[in-house]
């Protein structure tokens, strides 16, 4: 179906004023003279400047013409990235932003974070309106699939912390729990401990925690150790009766899902007067600001949140602006050896 002859006319005004050709205030041809170029009624002309002037972009003065309508600028969208975490002030969680901050700032995006919570009341079309890009700490793989599975669709950068959910095509930003696990582990071992435990935190087992257990399993093997955790050992969690567990067994070392759980553990041996290290060397993992303030100070396994959180910016940010979608990364850790271990 061919173009209506006054559409021709208002396209080729339109696209003289965006290339610049007819500039701020300049005068367009007259009803007359677009009547004579383009061999059409004036009526037909008319219309064509009409629909210019009902889209803001000329406008008329009685007597002397149509001129081009000075554009007002374009309010600039403000990027935004948001930065979801399971919970606001969760202490187990160590500080991300200080590695964020400055790539975000740098790059001029506004931070807004806030808690999982955030998506349950959120269509992926709200997010999308509001945001440039997501990092999203992951507390659950199976959390919030609906609404990640239609942002992947609309093809939205999201870097996922911590987890690798296997269902969508989002990069993952994560440290070496299994090398973690390994290293402490291995750690207790030169210290001639034999008899190694793992403790968990709840009999759930987050995929972070599964990575550091099988680090921790593969050391047992390695080093030939004498005892190893089994995930069906039911007293291995803090909730259970977890120091009889560590007396039946006669354990002297234990590796901890976590700093929290190591903290709890070491508490709970205290109660029991058990002499931490010297009867029970404990290693916690990730280095939380409380991990150096429990007497005795705990030997841990360091996550680098701060990395963790500059490499996920920046990921996202590159993913935003130059449309590369980055590949999964793996932050590595290291060992901070305090007071809480001791040779056997």
């Amino acid at each position: 179906m061919s173009k209506p002859l006054y559409k021709k006319i208002t396209d080729d005004l339109l696209h003289a004023i965006e290339t610049g050709q007819l500039a701020e205030n300049a005068q367009l041809p007259t009803e007359k003279e677009l009547s004579q170029t383009y061999n059409v009624s004036r009526i037909t002309s008319k219309r064509a400047l009409t629909e210019l002037e009902n889209q803001g972009l000329i406008y008329r003065i009685q007597g002397k013409g149509s001129y081009v309508q000075k554009r007002k600028p374009r309010k600039k969208k403000v990027s935004r990235i948001l930065f979801l975490i399971p919970f606001v002030n969760d202490l187990s969680l160590g500080n991300f932003n200080e590695g964020l901050a400055p790539v975000t700032s740098e790059h001029h995006y506004e931070v807004i974070m806030s808690s999982a919570a955030f998506l349950i009341n959120k269509q992926a079309a709200d997010i999308i309106e509001d945001f440039d890009g997501m990092i999203y700490y992951a507390h659950n793989t199976e959390d919030f699939l609906d609404t990640l599975f239609e942002l992947s669709i609309q093809q939205f950068p999201v870097i996922i912390l911590d987890k690798k959910i296997h269902d969508l095509p989002y990069p993952t930003v994560q440290s070496d729990n299994f090398s973690g696990g390994a290293m402490a582990t291995n750690y207790l071992a030169a210290q001639g401990h034999q008899r190694i435990a793992y403790i968990f935190g709840e009999p759930t087992l987050p995929q972070s925690v599964r990575q550091r257990y099988l680090g921790y399993i593969h050391a047992t093997k390695e080093q030939h150790l004498s005892f190893h955790t089994a995930l069906t050992d039911k007293q291995a969690f803090l909730n259970a009766d977890v120091i009889a567990y560590l007396k039946e067994n006669e354990i002297t070392g234990v590796v901890c899902e976590n700093d929290l759980v190591a903290i709890s553990l070491i508490n709970q041996a205290k109660r029991a007067s058990i002499d931490i290290p010297n009867q029970l060397s404990v290693i916690g993992f990730d280095n939380i600001q409380a991990a150096s303030l429990i007497d005795p100070t705990l030997t841990t396994i360091a996550q680098d949140f701060k990395g963790m959180g500059k490499l996920a910016g920046t990921m996202l940010i590159e993913w935003i602006e130059n449309l590369v979608i980055p590949t999964d990364q793996q932050i590595p850790v290291k060992q901070i050896i305090r007071h809480s271990t001791k040779e056997n």
